[in-house]
Parts: C-alpha cells; sequence; structure tokens
C-alpha cells in the first residue's frame, strides 16, 4: 500500500491566470473530484474572490494575490469545499437559503461529514485529521439574491439564483464579457444532485433556465473550464438523463 506525499501549507495551493482578469486559485494535491476552485477577479475599486476551497491552510497567509486589495468574497453555496477560509475574510457573501450554514457551518449541513475524508487526496496535507476537521464560522454581512449585482468598478456580475445542487446556490453572469461563474450548478464532470438537501426538480427548472445564456467562458467549482458549446451539451446531456429517468418536468420539453 502506497503512502502519500505530506505536503506542507507553502506548497499546498497554486495560482493560474486564466485571461479577462480572472485566475484560479486551487489546491492541486486534492483529487479533481473533491476538488474546488476557487475564482479571484479583479476589478478597477475591488476585487472578487468566489469560494474559498477546503480551509485546512490558510488562503490569506499562503496566496498573496487575496490580500493585495480590498476583496468582496462571495459563496457559490455552502458546502465544505467551497467555503472553508470564509472566515478570513470580513466581507462575505451569500445567498438567504443558506446564511444559517456559513454562519454555523456544522458537518453535517456542509456535506463533510460525507466527503471530508482521507480519500480526498493526492498528497497529505501536514497535520490533516479527518476527525477534527471543522469549519469556522463566517457569518456574511450581505446577503445576495436573484438580480442583485456584484459591482468591482469597472465590472458588474449578476447574481443567479441556481437552486437544485444546493438551496442557495449563486452563479454570477458578467454579461459584458459573458463569464460565467457558476459554482456546482454546471461543470464538466459528474454533477451532483442527491446531497441531503438537492433537488432534482430544482436542478432541472434552473438548468432549463441557464441554458440560453449568452456564455463565453464558464467557469466552474470543479474541474476546468469551457466555452458556449461545451456548456450547452452539458445542460443538455443532464436533462436528457433526467428525461430518461421520467423527471415530469421534462415531459413536454
Amino acid at each position: 500500500m502506497s503512502t502519500l506525499p505530506v505536503i506542507d501549507a507553502a506548497n499546498w495551493y497554486e495560482t493560474i491566470r486564466m485571461g479577462d482578469g480572472v485566475t484560479l486559485i486551487h489546491e492541486p494535491w486534492i483529487k479533481p473530484f473533491f476538488r474546488c476552485n476557487m475564482w479571484h477577479v479583479r476589478g478597477r475599486g475591488l476585487d472578487l474572490l468566489f469560494d474559498t476551497g477546503l480551509g485546512h491552510f490558510s488562503l490569506r497567509r499562503h496566496v498573496p494575490l487575496v490580500t493585495e486589495r480590498k476583496l468582496i468574497c462571495v459563496a457559490s453555496h455552502t458546502h465544505f469545499d467551497h467555503i472553508g477560509c470564509h472566515h478570513e475574510f470580513p466581507d462575505r457573501c451569500v445567498h438567504p437559503a443558506e446564511a444559517e450554514i456559513l454562519a454555523d457551518p456544522r458537518n453535517e449541513w456542509t456535506v463533510a461529514d460525507t466527503y471530508a475524508t482521507d480519500e480526498m487526496f493526492d498528497g497529505m496535507p501536514q497535520g490533516w485529521d479527518a476527525a477534527r476537521y471543522r469549519i469556522l464560522p463566517a457569518p456574511a454581512g450581505r446577503l445576495l439574491g436573484e438580480g442583485d449585482v456584484v459591482d468591482l468598478g469597472d465590472r458588474a456580475f449578476e447574481v443567479i439564483h441556481t437552486p437544485g445542487h444546493s438551496p442557495g446556490g449563486i452563479a454570477l453572469y458578467e454579461k459584458k464579457t459573458g463569464v460565467l461563474l457558476c459554482g456546482d450548478i454546471i461543470y464538466d464532470g459528474p454533477l451532483i444532485d442527491e446531497a441531503y438537501h438537492s433537488v432534482v426538480d430544482d436542478y432541472v427548472e434552473t438548468l432549463l433556465r441557464m441554458r440560453d445564456l449568452d456564455v463565453s467562458v464558464v467557469h466552474g467549482g470543479h474541474f476546468p473550464s469551457f466555452g458556449k458549446v461545451h456548456y450547452r451539451q452539458l445542460v443538455d446531456e443532464y436533462l436528457a438523463q433526467k428525461r430518461q429517468a421520467g423527471c415530469h418536468l421534462l415531459q413536454n420539453r
């Protein structure tokens, strides 16, 4: 039985510039299915951080990008792998449906009790103990709902409420550039609609509503980014799967 390498904090995070002022921050020693994509967007007056990863190692201490300028921190939803370092950023936002979880992120509410195990890793983070893993409370100062705008000065991202994977999921859409930050409602991998608070009908309704969005690039919560053609293909594949499974919302579509 092979032993995983032990990875220290200095080597835990990686940043990759994606263009359009967007930078991917991720934790490459976590397996892709569990590895959260954190998205940093540079604005004129304010930066945006969309999700904050596992939280075992400090983002603020080990990723200089997130401390360079004033920053607003948004939760796409409150599963453990997306909110681990939210407590490190004072300007925090979440959808009202998951505000209670962000303020009191118990393992059974964040699905950490199911997924936060040693099986997540290709390299073991120094000091990791799955039995002791907890996310620190991070009450939101601002609640974001459908149609709200996150204004960065020269960039404006509209909030799209995306229930289905979780009740308070949100995506951020920049109409001017077609950039979509979408969390876990759509990405290029196995979509999860069976978590304890997932609702398949809500998932279907969300993707029907989002299918024709004029996107240029989609930055999901997991796996690599993609463009408009693949976006619609992924949406249609999910809807076809649910239609075949007998979802009543799709019977006449």
